[in-house]
């Protein structure tokens, strides 16, 4: 029997089907008992990984029994996705309790584990587990997975003084090698608690440590020099930017720009704006406007026209609503009735369709004056008001 299985195994992955078929015709014909009075095949169980339920999951790993690395793997995600923290921590110990910690538990696990702590709102486990990495011999930690856990732990302002300890005595205490995303990682955060000196500090570390910082790193800098209103400092990286050959991109400008006009700085602001397409990076609808709406709400629509009717034109940028809205409403407001009319009729005509407050602002701005037929606005109809 076994000799015709064999041969019928053969033919089949020859696909010889008519000497297969006679084959088969003659093992049906040789056997004593029916195929459909044989007992079924025994039922496999379900792999682990199939298991829903985490802690399901985990009783059937308690069974002795040879399960490979990646049934623990997703038992170990399971567990810490389901909350199940305590379990989950077994399972890592009993990952990191082989000879081989590192090649027992891939980078990728680890990465996915963090992120599972990170929407958990547990930075502390986050940091259990890589003091439990250092304790098992785990080794090396690759900057990548270091940066995940900075990123996990800067997640809660709590963690910020705990991650600065660990990026401190990364290299010395360690051997982890950091990185400019690691850099960038550290500094924003300082920058957002306001500790400018000590980003400054690290961002100076990071030309001795020979990790060069990239556009991320300078815009982060800025940021947060102009939320402490130190906008000219901001300005002067800019410039070190520059002459390191960087190309700031469009965002780096805008929070400048944006500095710059709350400042009141609006000559360096308009300088900074002409400057742009020169130095590499085109200016958007973003920054016309920022400037636009910094001029207007100081009383300067004269130069907010400006940019509208010379920068824009220049760099082929048309304005939009907001444009339109904020030199409207900057003109009125200082007396310019003839041109913020104008600027209405153009809006209207290219289709954009004005807030109902910029016509009342209008109307009323007229109707101060007396002139009461220009605030009727003509033919109601160009105007695009049918409620006035």
């Amino acid at each position: 029997m076994l000799c015709l299985t064999g041969v019928i195994l053969k033919l089949l992955h020859q696909r010889s089907i008519p000497p297969l078929l006679r084959a088969l015709s003659y093992l049906f014909s040789t056997q004593s008992t029916p195929l459909s009075s044989l007992p079924p095949p025994p039922r496999q169980p379900p792999p682990l990984s199939s298991q829903t339920h985490p802690l399901l999951f985990k009783e059937i790993f308690e069974i002795p029994s040879n399960h490979n690395p990646s049934s623990l793997h997703s038992l170990l995600l399971k567990l810490a996705r389901s909350h199940n923290f305590s379990h989950s921590d077994s399972v890592l110990a009993h990952l990191l309790s082989s000879p081989s910690p590192s090649s027992s538990l891939p980078i990728c696990v680890l990465s996915r584990l963090f992120c599972v702590y990170a929407e958990s709102n547990r930075p502390d486990k986050a940091l259990d587990t890589f003091h439990l990495l250092l304790r098992s011999g785990f080794h090396p930690i690759p900057t990548k997975l270091f940066n995940r856990l900075l990123s996990v732990l800067l997640s809660d302002p709590e963690y910020t003084n705990a991650a600065l300890s660990l990026f401190e005595s990364a290299e010395t205490s360690y051997g982890l090698v950091l990185d400019t995303m690691s850099y960038n990682l550290m500094i924003h955060a300082l920058s957002l608690e306001d500790k400018l000196s000590v980003a400054c500090k690290l961002f100076n570390q990071m030309f001795k440590r020979q990790v060069m910082p990239d556009v991320e790193t300078y815009r982060i800098m800025m940021q947060g020099m102009c939320k402490m209103r130190q906008f000219m400092s901001a300005v002067g990286l800019l410039e070190d930017m520059l002459n390191k050959g960087f190309v700031p991109d469009a965002q780096s400008y805008t929070t400048l720009l944006n500095g710059l006009c709350r400042r009141r700085k609006f000559r360096e602001a308009y300088k900074l704006l002409c400057r742009m397409k020169v130095r590499g990076c085109n200016p958007n609808i973003v920054h016309y406007n920022t400037v636009i709406v910094g001029f207007c709400r100081e009383g300067r629509s004269l130069d907010a026209r400006k940019v509208i009717t010379e920068l824009m034109p220049s760099n082929g940028c048309l304005p939009d609503l907001v444009s339109y809205t904020m030199i409207i409403n900057g003109l009125w407001r200082q007396g310019f009735l003839e041109e913020a009319r104008r600027y209405l009729e153009e809006m209207v005509s290219k289709g954009l369709s004005p807030h109902f407050s910029t016509f009342h602002g209008l109307v009323r701005g007229f109707c101060n004056v007396g002139k009461y037929d220009e605030a009727c606005g003509g033919d109601v109809g160009m105007w695009g008001c049918a409620t006035l």
